[in-house]
């Protein structure tokens, strides 16, 4: 695996036209940075190295992160060029300046992705008997199946609008998939505009005969147009995709009940206005002219794709069973403190945690065995006598919320702030929120004005003649099913500070207080920042021998940025392991030389927070996790948490995840001071993912499915 040119993200060659932050600013933009992890999921995509239907994982994810920058980013930059804004971004652009250079690079990266799905990855599928296919490839039996699939599965449930002096223009949905068509009566002269949505509710591919092969949905629809418009002259279809602003906002004066005033904003989000067209590249100009004129929107707004549109439809291919072109499977692992649970040894994790803290490293470590098993026995243990709990995002089976309602229903205090204005899980939280409620538990619908991204849990239990407290404070979220994928950390613990600090967070942003003052937790807005800034100047004034290493999901809010480059100017290595976001310029002489900013992007999403500081001259380092970015959003506008790590055990397990981090170079990028992210090339053939999968699998006890760790097949880690 080589290196390439240096680029503006993935391996695709340098692109001459992409935007570049002027040199005379010491910040890159912050979207043109959140557009720049697309690439680096592009360059998965063409590394033969990563198995076949990995790679289609990597296009869905793709697409999946293109449709929110539309509806988030975009429209957030469209919203700032109608009102008139000329607030400028971090690297110095107005608005529209930026807004050029989005459009610039998204343009670049749809290119690439079609060249990729159709150059590369659809020709490779084919070669094992996988493909979308195409109408025209079918041959008659084919076409035969998937006229009965027509007549019995879609034709019932589709409904043509027709666009006349009648019926106006129809309201079109976010990222629905739709067919356009001119129809004319032949009595007629003028033809209409007709609009055919494409059934949500029905597989958008459709399997053919024999397995392995699919036809995109759209097609068979219009293969049978004139099923739909019968006696009409019908004219060249335009397949077309739209997207809308999905921003929500919640005003202090309206919102005296916060879940009345989110359902309000969530149906007001229906209708908001539209900000990008995708049309079928091969669809003619008259149409999609007429589409955009509509729908309101310029030329610059239509993006013309190679078909099918919206391919987060790929997820279809990737769920197939086909394990020699997948990664071999991962399952989560008991780690050795909790082993004596699994195996029935009279142990419950309130016993474990009464002698020891736990640092749980998920999906390495099992979060079932451990999160879960807290959130459950306390359920169930009649010695408990309440639980709280900061619920952000979960799943539609989380057997974290049964476990809730079965507290509740056991006649327990349960308290959880369920976090309803979560962006796009909104409408899921308050199906939750009101499960939980109906239980008997007491539930708060987050805080007006602050995002609640707290990962934090309290258990309240009588232990003889006293009550103790159990505490999980962690970097991800109560979702079992991202537990599995995604990279986190937790500390479970019942040390008594821990527990009456939590015990005050909990009564504060359940209650009416002021932020209460913490002897061990550490919380947002105001708390983390000032605690980082502090922890940077104490290094800057150490130079030379100081030491910092920053690992998070995003890096923009420019004090803590200035503070590392004062930091770099004083000397200080600085080494940084920024997942998306980063707007800090690395490598600049004078301003942040000593800086090194790198990415990793493999199976697992790195989603963990660590901040350590010191180490140096046999000064021991001061180590943190928490569930708060280095973000501006999360240090200003969202509640969140972070604590100190000190013992040896769970230490040593933070630096040695830090040093894979920084020695990995199999799945690390490196950010160069113009802004391109370069693939590192492989010398010592560390891959921190795969390495903390051996480890995990060396050193646990039993496995979540009852392996023992020394046994063979399914569980055993990637090599």
């Amino acid at each position: 695996m080589s290196v390439d040119a240096p680029q503006r993200g993935g391996s695709g060659g340098p692109d001459p036209g992409a935007p570049r932050t002027p040199a005379s600013s010491p910040y890159f933009a912050r979207q043109l940075s959140d557009l720049d992890f697309n690439d680096r999921l592009l360059d998965l995509v063409a590394d033969p190295s990563v198995p076949l239907l990995e790679r289609v994982k990597f296009v869905a994810l793709f697409t999946e992160r293109i449709d929110e920058f539309f509806q988030v980013q975009v429209a957030g930059l469209k919203r700032q060029i109608d009102a008139g804004m000329q607030s400028r971004a971090l690297n110095g652009s107005t608005p529209d300046e930026l807004l050029a250079d989005v459009r610039a690079s998204l343009e670049r990266m749809l290119a690439r992705q079609g060249s990729l799905v159709h150059g590369n990855l659809f020709p490779e599928l084919a070669d094992h008997g996988i493909a979308a296919c195409n109408w025209d490839d079918l041959d008659a039996a084919e076409r035969a199946a998937m006229r009965e699939v027509f007549d019995r599965l879609i034709l019932p449930v589709v409904t043509p609008l027709t666009v006349d002096p009648s019926h106006p223009f129809p309201y079109i949905s976010n990222l629905s998939l739709n067919i356009g068509v001119h129809v004319r009566n032949p009595d007629e002269t003028e033809p209409r505009f007709a609009r055919v949505k494409v059934p949500p509710n029905v597989a958008r591919l459709l399997p053919l005969p024999g397995g392995g092969r699919f036809v995109p949905i759209e097609q068979i629809l219009v293969a049978f147009l004139d099923e739909l418009f019968p006696g009409m002259t019908i004219g060249d279809p335009c397949v077309f995709r739209v997207t809308r602003d999905a921003d929500l906002t919640l005003e202090d004066d309206v919102a005296d009940d916060l879940l009345l005033a989110l359902q309000e904003e969530l149906r007001r989000r229906r209708f908001l206005p539209v900000v990008r067209l995708e049309v079928d590249s091969r669809t003619s100009d008259t149409p999609v002219a007429w589409l955009a004129g509509e729908l309101g929107l310029g030329a610059a707004d239509v993006y013309r794709v190679e078909g099918p549109l919206g391919l987060d439809c790929l997820w279809t291919l990737h769920a197939l069973d086909r394990p020699e072109l997948h990664d071999p499977p991962w399952a989560p692992l008991v780690p050795r403190p909790l082993a004596p649970i699994e195996r029935g040894d009279e142990a419950s994790i309130f016993d474990i945690l009464d002698r020891q803290d736990i640092l749980v490293h998920h999906p390495y470590d099992s979060f079932s065995a451990s999160v879960e098993e807290l959130v459950s026995e306390a359920a169930d243990d009649p010695q408990v006598l309440a639980i709280k709990q900061c619920l952000y995002r979960t799943s539609g089976d989380s057997s974290v919320v049964a476990a809730l309602v079965r507290a509740a229903e056991h006649g327990k205090q349960v308290a959880v702030l369920v976090e309803v204005t979560a962006r796009f899980d909104e409408e899921a939280n308050i199906g939750w929120a009101r499960t939980l409620e109906e239980a008997g538990a007491h539930v708060v619908y987050g805080l007006l004005g602050l995002k609640t991204h707290a990962k934090t849990t309290l258990v309240v239990r009588h232990v003889g003649e006293d009550v103790r407290r159990y505490c999980h404070v962690g970097t991800g979220n109560y979702n079992p099913k991202t537990a599995r994928m995604y990279e986190d950390l937790g500390l479970l613990s019942s040390r008594p500070a821990l527990g009456a600090d939590l015990t005050r967070f909990f009564n504060y942003i359940t209650g009416f207080s002021h932020p209460p003052d913490y002897e061990e937790l550490v919380t947002s807005p105001g708390g983390i920042r000032a605690c980082l800034l502090e922890h940077i100047a104490a290094e800057a004034a150490r130079g030379t021998d100081g030491r910092i290493v920053l690992k998070a999901n995003g890096l923009d809010d420019p004090e803590i940025i200035d503070a590392l480059y004062r930091a770099s100017s004083a000397g200080v290595p600085v080494d940084l392991v920024i997942r998306g976001i980063c707007c800090l310029r690395p490598g600049v002489p004078g301003l942040s030389e000593t800086i090194r900013v790198r990415s990793i992007v493999g199976r697992f999403l790195e989603h963990s927070r660590i901040f350590r500081f010191g180490g140096t001259d046999g000064r021991p380092a001061r180590l943190f996790i928490g569930s708060a970015d280095l973000r501006r959003r999360n240090l200003d506008r969202r509640v969140e948490a972070m604590i100190a790590i000190d013992g040896p055990a769970a230490v040593a397990k933070l630096e040695r995840i830090i040093d894979l981090n920084l020695d990995d170079d199999v799945q690390a990028w490196e950010l160069g001071p113009d802004g391109t992210w370069t693939r590192c090339t492989p010398a010592t053939g560390t891959d921190v993912q795969g390495t903390l999968c051996r480890l995990a699998y060396d050193e646990s006890v039993v496995g979540a499915e009852g392996r023992s760790p020394s046994a063979a097949g399914a569980g055993s880690p990637a090599p």
